[in-house]
């Protein structure tokens, strides 16, 4: 171009963007486009992809359409636009007729320069009529990535992008994707006819970002302990469901962060709410679904936690990309559990045959990454076919606190063997097979059983040489084959080695637990011995001392499972004690003191460091119920007037009183229990309890003193009892 178009371009940056130069290959794939040339841009999140198609049509005569396939956000890049004093508008199904209308209308004029278009709008054929008839300068396809069968969002709808583009025109396209293995590479030329095309390619390497994977155990705990010092920082979580989003989303309102939900369950209106608050900075953090994230461009997010493992590398990828767009610091935490990988396996199994594969050997290299010790960036980097020459990052946990290692020449030998042997024809699964001397029916199929190399690796476990292999790959000495999906083969450099092998030193995966990860271990009693069983023992001693001063049974002062509970996570002070299960500042007020100076000696005396700095205060004590409950037994409301309303069943509603009790929260039923037990039946049982051994009803029922009452009457009592003399 002359060099008066330079200046145009970069005129037009400055004016309409507010940037003086343009970021990495941005000016020589916008010359390329305004060429009319083919281009495929592979560019990370945060890089600036989108400037590559906005900017060229503000330059150029005729309509810039994009073709994007979230509807939600398109608005986000619309509104941009229109910032920027740019009429960019969208067609979608989100439009009444009169707006579509209106939106063709001024098309057709030439009074919009960018028109973003869903795939499934672009297919009716009213719109390619309506294309027809309008001056395009070129078509711009983003998150490409969808048309390919082997990437992580498969799109079925554009896979029709290219027939539908030859019906409009032979326009110019440009092919946009953050995340392109080389396979899905390949397949988006193929598929939108740009074998051609100029590939423009930059790095995948985000430097500012550091990758962090964590063992998802007490889920709730480190989501809580990791957003303790960056309060009012913005930051991204990713669920798998609605649901989950929902509940994480209260959970953190409830622990004072200025969170939202986000997910297409939502109604629009909340869900535009959502995005524009974090947008503009009313609120810190936003839970999410994937759908959430796509054209989303913020600078300022200082963090994305994965609260489930995501489905694919390409995925995470793209959605740690949206740390740190600034440049600036960008944590990406991972929470990573075999129970995550079994439900995603699950969610497939009903997935045509290809597809589940597909979708198994996505989720494998999931775990790869996530159990492998080897540095995250390079292997990140290595997925998306760039190599990464440095063997310590300094930005990730595997490099800041890396594994031990140990001497690989011997097992890297008989990887490289057992591909080569095999015929460069077979996947990780087979190889380790094969080195491990499996007798199965293809391993014997293929008569591997009476290669040299079968079995000569016996002496160690399907973990360590799937994780040799691996570590091989990454060495570059065992590469994938483009052509079949997992099939790995040797590599010149592999080839050489086995030639003149020397010194390689790997290291041991993590070893992730199978079990108690999630919330399901939150949620029950603590589990047995899981507790300080020293602790415990000093804690039922004071509570049997605190119990005789006052004159009351010891299960009257605390529970054993609440000192179980203590004894784990050591709370030290008044609000840390107050969330232990069956407390309640109430319980802390009137017996905590004691309690709180014997943990805090004990922690000091045996220099232990306690998780009880994290404090999560549980949304369900904020149910809707518990309070609805609350206030009509402060209304005097009959309970069986309470079940009712709310469709439950009296025992359930026992249930919930029970639980409102037992965490410290006082209530006065007299006016129920009244009508049912006189004065002298209340005294009776007010007796046995205060003599009795424990709470228990079932032993309250066995005592020949209650052979009079019903359970539902030794439940109420109990309840004014504990409320009475606990509360």
């Amino acid at each position: 171009m002359l060099a008066t178009e330079t200046d145009i371009l970069r005129g037009k940056l400055k004016e309409v963007f507010g940037y003086s130069q343009f970021r990495g290959n941005q000016e020589n794939i916008i010359k390329h486009i305004l060429q009319g040339k083919n281009t495929f841009v592979i560019m990370p999140t945060g890089a600036g992809k989108s400037l590559c198609y906005q900017l060229p049509s503000l330059v150029t005569d005729g309509l810039a359409i994009v073709i994007s396939p979230l509807i939600a956000l398109m608005k986000n890049q619309v509104d941009q636009m229109n910032a920027f004093g740019v009429n960019a508008q969208f067609l979608n199904s989100t439009l009444t007729k009169g707006e579509i209308n209106r939106v063709k209308k001024e098309s057709l004029s030439g009074n919009i320069q960018l028109l973003y278009v869903a795939p499934e709008s672009l297919t009716k054929p009213e719109n390619v009529e309506f294309l027809k008839k309008v001056d395009i300068a070129f078509v711009a396809v983003d998150e490409a990535h969808c048309i390919s069968e082997w990437g992580h969002d498969f799109r079925p709808e554009y896979r029709r992008i290219k027939e539908i583009i030859a019906q409009i025109g032979n326009l110019p396209i440009i092919a946009l994707t953050a995340t392109a293995t080389p396979k899905v590479q390949l397949d988006i030329q193929k598929n939108l006819n740009m074998e051609n095309a100029h590939l423009f390619k930059s790095s995948f390497n985000r430097t500012n970002l550091f990758y962090e994977v964590k063992q998802k155990k007490h889920a709730k705990k480190q989501l809580i302990e990791f957003l303790k010092n960056r309060k009012g920082k913005c930051g991204i979580i990713y669920c798998l469901s609605r649901k989950k989003v929902e509940e994480i989303a209260e959970l953190l309102s409830v622990n004072g962060h200025n969170a939202v939900p986000y997910h297409a369950g939502l109604e629009a209106s909340i869900r535009e709410k959502n995005q524009d608050d974090f947008l503009n900075e009313n609120v810190d953090v936003v839970v999410a679904t994937i759908a959430f994230g796509m054209g989303i461009d913020k600078p300022d997010v200082r963090f994305v936690i994965h609260y489930d493992v995501p489905k694919s590398l390409e995925g995470y990828y793209q959605e740690t990309g949206r740390a740190g767009r600034d440049g600036l610091e960008g944590h990406c935490l991972m929470l990573y559990s075999h129970n995550d990988i079994n439900k995603l396996e699950k969610f497939n199994k009903d997935k045509p045959v290809q597809e589940r594969e597909n979708s198994r050997v996505l989720l494998q290299e999931m775990s790869f990454y996530a159990e492998s010790p080897v540095c995250r960036r390079r292997q990140l980097l290595h997925y998306f076919g760039e190599e990464y020459e440095k063997d310590n990052c300094g930005g990730c946990d595997n490099c800041v606190n890396p594994k031990d290692k140990f001497e690989g020449q011997e097992y890297v030998i008989k990887a490289l063997k057992a591909a080569e042997q095999t015929g460069e024809r077979f996947g990780l699964n087979h190889l380790q097979h094969v080195i491990r001397g499996i007798a199965n029916q293809y391993t014997e199929s293929y008569n591997h059983t009476d290669l040299d190399i079968f079995g000569s690796g016996d002496e160690e476990d399907e973990d360590f040489w799937k994780s040799v292999i691996r570590q091989t790959l990454m060495h570059e000495l065992l590469e994938k084959d483009i052509d079949n999906i997992g099939v790995l083969k040797l590599s010149e450099r592999g080839k050489a080695y086995l030639k003149s092998p020397n010194s390689i030193m790997l290291a041991k995966d993590h070893e992730y637990t199978v079990g108690e990860e999630e919330e399901e271990a939150e949620r029950g009693p603590v589990a047995t011995k899981a507790y300080d069983e020293e602790l415990f023992g000093l804690l039922k001693v004071l509570r049997k001392k605190v119990a005789d001063k006052k004159d009351l049974p010891p299960f009257v002062i605390f529970q054993d499972p609440s000192l179980e509970e203590m004894a784990t996570t050591y709370p030290t002070t008044e609000e840390e004690l107050a969330q232990i299960n069956g407390v309640g500042m109430g319980k802390v007020k009137k017996f905590g003191v004691d309690f709180i100076t014997l943990i805090n000696e004990y922690v000091k005396e045996n220099d232990i460091v306690t998780a009880s700095n994290v404090v999560v205060k549980s949304s369900v004590n904020k149910s809707k119920l518990k309070i609805f409950v609350i206030q009509q037994i402060d209304r005097k409301v009959d309970l069986d007037e309470i079940a009712e309303s709310k469709g439950i069943s009296f025992d359930a509603l026992l249930d919930e009183i029970e639980n409102i009790c037992y965490s410290g929260t006082r209530l006065n039923l007299d006016y129920y229990i009244d009508d049912i037990l006189d004065n002298e039946k209340q005294d009776d049982i007010f007796d046995y309890f205060l003599n009795a051994d424990s709470d228990n009803i079932q032993d309250a029922l066995n005592d020949e003193d209650n052979e009079d009452y019903s359970e539902e009457e030794l439940r109420l009592m109990r309840i004014k009892f504990m409320s009475e003399y606990a509360n």
